[in-house]
């Protein structure tokens, strides 16, 4: 089994939410929220703001916690092939500067403000649930029921 922890940003900002859109090798677009791995020996608080400067060409920071989110991908749904398990932190952010633009040699290829209300209509990352979910909710415990994946939901 691989394992992965990441970070990911809630930016929300009336009715709308940040958006980056992931191309992959193959060509195929998925809508993620900002973020990714937590390099070895970072504190994913740190990471969060990295990677939503890489990705966004945004600086930001970061208001609070959201939550955990813990997902095992079965290996006939990785990737690779092989079972995965995928540890997400979430935090609230706050733009505070910079211009959106794409990932400089990177796999986003933009970022977008997005009506909440057209989120469901979007072939998108389970994360970007978790994360809206997390925001809207704001659970003590600091945690969600796992995303059904399947139609517009990607793993």
């Amino acid at each position: 089994m691989s394992l992965r922890l990441a970070a990911y940003a809630v930016c929300v900002d009336g009715g709308r939410v940040l958006l980056a859109r992931h191309v992959s090798a193959e060509g195929e677009s998925t809508w993620t929220l900002p973020g990714g791995r937590v390099e070895h020996a970072e504190d994913p608080f740190d990471a969060v703001v990295r990677e939503f400067a890489e990705e966004t060409g945004c600086e930001a920071v970061v208001e609070r916690l959201l939550g955990v989110d813990s997902r095992v991908i079965p290996a006939a749904e990785a990737r690779a092939g092989v079972e995965h398990q995928n540890i997400g932190v979430f935090y609230r952010v706050r733009i505070t500067g910079g211009r959106l633009r794409p990932e400089p040699q990177g796999e986003i290829a933009e970022s977008v403000w997005t009506p909440l209300l057209d989120v469901a209509g979007l072939r998108r990352s389970s994360l970007v649930d978790v994360g809206l979910d997390l925001a809207r909710t704001a659970p003590a415990t600091g945690h969600v029921a796992a995303v059904p994946v399947g139609g517009l939901i990607q793993h």
